[in-house]
């Protein structure tokens, strides 16, 4: 069997099982603690603007997407941004584009300064998005999918106002079901194919990947978005994958069936949401590629970082809506 990327992350089958999320407060107007406290029994801190900083990497799809809704919700004078380098080495994420390596705001150079100010005995891997207390430089959650809903229902009362609803009331059975296949055979679903360390681990993730989008493109023939005329936190989770699919999963992680700009319906809807206020301007592929080329050693052992594809191809018509 194949040398593992994360072998604390791989089966005995040679299947990625990606590692829990060690952080999950949340931050709530339901807090019982006064402001300025940290977290409640519940685990719930108090809803503060200005208080908290959203760390991310612009290469991660995941931390991706607390940025598009921080920015569509209108959250950006409530939390901070810290930006960490999109090449992570044994000593994980840094703050190496910051004057003098530092974060301007936690006074951090690695993020795993910061796991280990909230938890000493941590030992897992340090993964971003994660939202700090500047107060005590504790992490709050790197709970990814419960932070972006939370931004969108706990934050309500701070977003801008004609903020869209991500995660509507009526809706959210269904979304939650669709998110669900989209994160396990999708946003998961391109890690198993690449982390993969035998050949049955790869086919069975491979053959998913590929049946979910084409069930995607159905879905999506005859509507704009995921659950309709809107756009809702589905589609936010499904660009952040689709958005790096060319540039990294089809090659490096070798999701080689097609690429996306062969699958003409899913090209289109990517491009009319890159091409969305909130969505394009947040993306860089040149870190993209910087990340995925130049970490994953046990993939790419060269470390040589392709020149292509040419992604000028987002900004043409798309022709949805």
């Amino acid at each position: 069997m194949a040398r593992a990327q994360f072998s604390a992350e791989t089966s005995g089958g040679g299947a990625f099982v990606r590692q829990p999320n060690r952080f999950t407060g949340r931050v709530t107007p339901h807090s019982a603690s006064p402001p300025g406290g940290g977290p409640d029994e519940q685990g719930r801190w108090p809803l503060e603007p200005g208080r908290y900083r959203l760390i991310w990497c612009r290469a991660c799809p995941w931390a991706h997407r607390a940025r598009i809704v921080r920015g569509l919700l209108g959250l950006e004078d409530a939390i901070s941004l810290g930006t960490v380098d999109p090449i992570r080495d044994e000593r994980g994420w840094r703050f190496s584009l910051d004057p003098d390596g530092f974060d301007p705001v936690l006074g951090i150079g690695f993020l795993s300064e910061a796991y280990l100010a909230t938890d000493p005995d941590y030992t897992g891997r340090v993964t971003v998005p994660a939202l700090v207390d500047t107060y005590t430089g504790r992490v709050v959650t790197n709970d990814y999918p419960r932070l972006t809903l939370d931004l969108s229902t706990e934050w309500r009362r701070l977003h801008r106002p004609e903020a869209p609803d991500l995660y509507p009331v009526e809706l959210r059975p269904e979304l939650d079901a669709l998110m669900a296949e989209i994160h396990r055979d999708v946003n998961n679903g391109v890690y198993r194919c690449g982390f993969a360390t035998s050949q049955a681990a790869y086919d069975e993730a491979f053959t998913a990947l590929f049946a979910r989008l084409d069930a995607l493109s159905v879905r999506l023939a005859d509507r704009r978005y995921l659950m309709g005329d809107t756009i809702t936190e589905a589609d936010v989770r499904l660009f952040t994958t689709l958005v790096r699919f060319d540039v990294a999963y089809h090659g490096h992680f070798k999701c080689n069936r097609q690429k996306l700009t062969e699958l003409p319906v899913l090209w289109a809807y990517a491009r009319d949401l890159f091409q969305t206020p909130g969505f394009g301007e947040t993306v860089d592929f040149e870190h993209i590629k910087r990340h995925y080329y130049g970490t994953h050693r046990e993939i790419n052992p060269t470390g040589i970082v392709p020149l292509g594809p040419d992604t000028s191809g987002w900004t043409t018509p798309h022709g949805r809506g």
